[in-house]
């Protein structure tokens, strides 16, 4: 419940910010419950009321009216983030950027480009197609741009061309305090001065709200070749995996997709595969450097067991595979009645013990009677696994939770982390001491350096 003190400076907040926003500011019941909830089983929080900005400027009078105040800030780009990013836990003001979608340059010789927060990848690549250009990170989810650098997002393309962390050269922010900073350059290195981009690329707009993102582009390349590959177990699968990334082969994408997944994509996207541990992959290149890779795949692939490889040989049966791999979280569901609640969670270890750390995670599924397809960008020793449960049925919620802390402290244990792509948020918050240990201290103060009214998305990463 509000104190008077908080509800009186929160009806000021909001006056202030509608003095100038208009009805850009909603305070309707529908929009702030859309602004505090996302995709998972976590129940989410609204804001009191929500911001649709339009430029750099009016974040900035935001900010500096909830510093004035001692308001929250929430920032919200597309909403498909999955550990509570976007819930307002104390309330306050959630900044809506998607009307910030603004591309702003496209430097094709230098192979950059620069962005409002609110453009979406997709966006984006529609804009590039005929200059030859794209932009490579995908999550799967449209997601806007300054979200997936504010999450550290990465994707399906991440074991050839890195995550966001690689890919933003600078941004736009505006800080705790109201200033607007804008951090690197166009050059394609420097030494000058604290990284602050890498600071704020991954936190999750705790430390400041990201409005512009400088991006690494990169040439469409000749030849884009899909396939499929299904192997005899998920070990077979994952050894299959290491050895490819362990030679060198410069894979653009290779996704492990589970028997369950299988069935779930064959009856959602109307596809065809066999009933087992399947591979997606995708090699990019010139066509003859593209046929070698995967021939020498092949070879790889056939030394574990596999079965024949499947390729995808025209542009929309390519599309098709990986609009398939990207519908996986939605298929899932759709064979999965009365089990509505999900808990979509991932992490990642060394691709060394990639296999291990699969294997027990599907033994142990298989001990507690869970339903937990399992899905990942393998390459990187990324996977996800896709809980579902009865919100009615206690026993089953209590062993999904305990799981999904086993999953977590098994990765970590295996020198891994508690989040390859999906970041902290709120959802994964007690696993950072067993990741990180003292190193959690000089982030709080980090934070607190940069934000000691903690109103920049309180709640998220950090306990203060």
């Amino acid at each position: 419940m509000l104190t008077r003190d908080r509800a009186n400076s929160t009806i000021t907040t909001i006056a202030e910010i509608r003095e100038f926003l208009g009805d850009r500011l909603s305070t309707a019941p529908s929009v702030r419950e859309q602004h505090g909830k996302d995709q998972t089983w976590a129940p989410g929080a609204p804001p009191d009321a929500v911001a649709f900005v339009r430029n750099t400027l009016e974040v900035q009078k935001i900010v500096t009216i909830c510093a004035m105040h001692q308001t929250p800030v929430i920032a919200y780009g597309t909403g498909t983030s999955l550990e509570g990013h976007i819930t307002a836990p104390h309330g306050g003001i959630t900044v809506d950027l998607s009307q910030m979608n603004a591309i702003l340059s496209v430097n094709a010789a230098d192979l950059d480009a620069r962005v409002e927060a609110g453009v979406t990848r997709k966006t984006l690549n529609t804009y590039l197609r005929d200059q030859g250009l794209f932009f490579p990170i995908d999550p799967g989810a449209d997601a806007s741009l300054g979200g997936m650098a504010a999450t550290r997002a990465s994707g399906t393309n991440a074991v050839h061309y890195g995550t966001m962390r690689e890919n933003v050269m600078g941004l736009t922010a505006v800080m705790a305090n109201g200033e607007i900073i804008r951090t690197g350059t166009r050059a394609k290195k420097s030494s000058a001065g604290y990284d602050l981009t890498r600071l704020l690329v991954g936190s999750e707009g705790t430390l400041g709200i990201i409005t512009e993102v400088g991006l690494k582009l990169y040439g469409i390349p000749e030849a884009m070749t899909a396939g499929v590959c299904a192997f005899p177990s998920v070990e077979a699968a994952c050894n299959a995996t290491i050895e490819t990334i362990q030679l060198g082969i410069p894979v653009a994408r290779i996704e492990l997709v589970d028997e369950e997944h299988v069935k779930a994509l064959n009856a959602y996207s109307k596809l065809d595969l066999k009933i087992a541990p399947t591979l997606f992959l995708e090699f990019h290149g010139t066509v003859a450097y593209a046929r070698e890779q995967i021939e020498m795949f092949r070879e790889i692939a056939a030394s574990h067991g596999a079965g024949p490889l499947e390729w995808a040989e025209k542009e929309e049966d390519r599309q098709k595979l990986w609009q398939a791999r990207h519908d996986a979280f939605w298929a899932t569901r759709a064979i999965a009645p009365g089990k509505q609640d999900v808990f979509s969670t991932d992490v990642c270890v060394p691709i060394s013990r990639l296999a291990e750390c699969v294997i027990a995670t599907q033994d142990d599924l298989r001990a507690n009677n869970l339903f937990g397809p399992i899905i990942g960008h393998v390459g990187d020793g990324n996977f996800h696994v896709v809980l579902y449960c009865d919100p009615l049925d206690e026993a089953e919620v209590t062993r999904v939770k305990s799981f999904y802390e086993r999953l977590i402290h098994r990765a970590i244990a295996m020198e891994g982390t508690c989040t390859g792509e999906h970041g902290v948020g709120s959802g994964k918050m007690k696993f950072l001491e067993a990741e990180h240990g003292k190193a959690l201290d000089v982030m709080r103060q980090i934070k607190q350096a940069l934000d000691p009214l903690n109103i920049m998305n309180p709640g998220k990463i950090l306990a203060l």
